[in-house]
């Protein structure tokens, strides 16, 4: 079984960069990327891609119209291929049973459905998106159902490990890739094709094979494991504000024992992006479906303790503003879940400019790589009252840090964007714009608080007491 015909339905953040890069890698193979939205689709197409991503641009625009194309026909590419990676959106449930919980997969049931009903030639199908444990049984359910014997279909789990800001790196030069499959003599026929595929330039010894659930289960335990440790800094970093202990020196501390490490153990404001909060809930959700509610108490802390480490730092930012911010202005330097990335989704800073919205203050946003529109989307409220108009009026979306500063009470850093360093930004400017005293909040660990008050500024730091160590 050879694989020279790939379809990604689905041309978002995982989809999209994915298969582009084993079309640069790969080119025997034919990789078709489908989605149907159009404006998508021919942005992908254009001269400025849908997402931003450091190096995607550089691969796209090497393969594009070679072995790399782009549509909206998705009958036709389904027809075609081999082997089809769903690649679709499955957020948190709204409403309904889990609400707030469980995966919403009724993208990923519709496009199993679509690939039931049209393929004419038996196909490997591989899960992509991030979808909870056993998943698959029902892709499975609906693809047998429709099973002839000309057409089957076997399934396989191939979750990603991506980080934005990083994925192009993560995908030329994996920990690892992980491929699920039933553990049939076709389950394993159709694993090691796709092994192939990754073996044109991943080593061999770095494609681990599972069984189905195994896979499924190791993104979910993954991305828990690591918002855990974000989460456990950031509880270590409420205990190191109020007893003078600094927790970058606590975690570089903690980061030298080798059964440790040092990764994922910044403190900050609070981790976000698409997948950490939603993988836990529906590692929460999936635990109370099986009956084991203390292992999904357990995980939900990691979610209660992000949600704390924003509510707090909102409250020191309030308490230190003489316990008002009504009228004042608040300047946010950034607006991403982190930097080199233009992906806002769960990013801390919604949250903390919706609380200084209601808290009446104006809001003056600087960020290098959002789109104003979103922005706009992700605080407002879409519903029975939509509330863009009142957002409207209490945010300023700004063209650099210069002039969302001016002016301000406080300026406050969410995004760990290396322009808002101090050696890369002039505070001096800042502070000289901006009425006095000089607030600046920093939620990322990022400046040199020292430095900043022989300025002028009054500088609090996550996770570290003023007078640390000298008190």
């Amino acid at each position: 079984m050879s694989v020279k015909n790939i379809c990604c339905i689905g041309a978002g953040y995982v989809g999209g960069p994915t298969c582009a890069v084993i079309a640069y890698k790969c080119h025997d193979i034919k990789v078709t990327i489908v989605d149907l939205n159009q404006a998508r689709i021919d942005a992908w197409n254009s001269d400025k891609l849908p997402i931003y991503e450091p190096g995607l641009e550089e691969v796209v625009f090497d393969r594009r119209g070679k072995n790399l194309f782009f549509t909206t026909d998705v009958d036709g590419a389904i027809n075609e291929a081999d082997l089809i990676f769903v690649s679709v959106n499955t957020p948190t449930k709204k409403s309904g049973m889990g609400a707030g919980m469980a995966a919403d997969l009724a993208y990923v049931e519709s496009a199993t459905r679509r690939i039931a009903e049209v393929s004419k030639t038996s196909k490997i199908v591989v899960e992509k998106s991030t979808v909870p444990c056993r998943t698959a049984q029902s892709m499975r359910t609906i693809l047998e159902a429709n099973s002839t014997p000309e057409v089957s279909f076997q399934i396989l789990s191939n979750p990603e490990f991506l980080a934005e800001g990083t994925a192009i790196d993560d995908l030329f030069n994996p920990d690892r890739v992980l491929i699920g499959a039933l553990q049939t003599e076709e389950g394993i026929a159709a694993q090691n094709a796709l092994v192939e595929v990754y073996t044109h330039w991943v080593p061999r010894e770095r494609c681990i094979t599972t069984n189905l659930w195994s896979s499924e289960l190791s993104k979910l335990a993954a991305n828990a494991m690591l918002a855990q440790r974000i989460s456990s800094v950031n509880a270590l970093s409420a205990i190191c504000e109020a007893t003078g202990a600094d927790v970058d020196e606590v975690a570089r501390a903690c980061g030298r024992d080798t059964r440790l490490g040092s990764k994922f153990l910044k403190a900050s404001v609070g981790f976000g992006g698409s997948c950490f909060q939603k993988d836990i809930l529906n590692l929460v959700y999936l635990s109370e479906q099986l009956n084991l509610p203390e292992v999904a108490a357990y995980w939900k802390q990691v979610v209660i303790m992000n949600e704390y480490q924003k509510k707090r730092f909102v409250r020191k930012i309030i308490s230190t503003l003489f316990n008002t911010i009504t009228n004042k202005k608040i300047a946010v330097l950034g607006f991403a879940f982190k930097k080199d990335t233009g992906d806002t989704r769960e990013s801390a800073a919604i949250t903390l400019i919706k609380d200084f919205i209601q808290e009446h203050a104006r809001v003056a946003i600087y960020d290098p790589k959002v789109e104003h529109e979103q922005i706009y989307m992700d605080l407002s409220e879409p519903g029975v009252v939509d509330t863009r108009k009142e957002v409207e009026k209490h945010i300023q979306i700004c063209a650099s840090p210069y002039e969302a500063a001016e002016g301000a009470d406080a300026v406050v850093i969410v995004t760990e964007w290396d322009e808002f360093k101090d050696e890369n930004l002039d505070y001096e400017k800042i502070y000289q714009g901006m009425n006095k005293p000089a607030f600046l909040f920093d939620g990322r660990l990022l400046i040199n608080a020292a430095k900043l008050r022989q300025i002028g500024f009054k500088v609090n730091v996550i996770g570290k007491n003023e007078l640390a160590g000298t008190a």
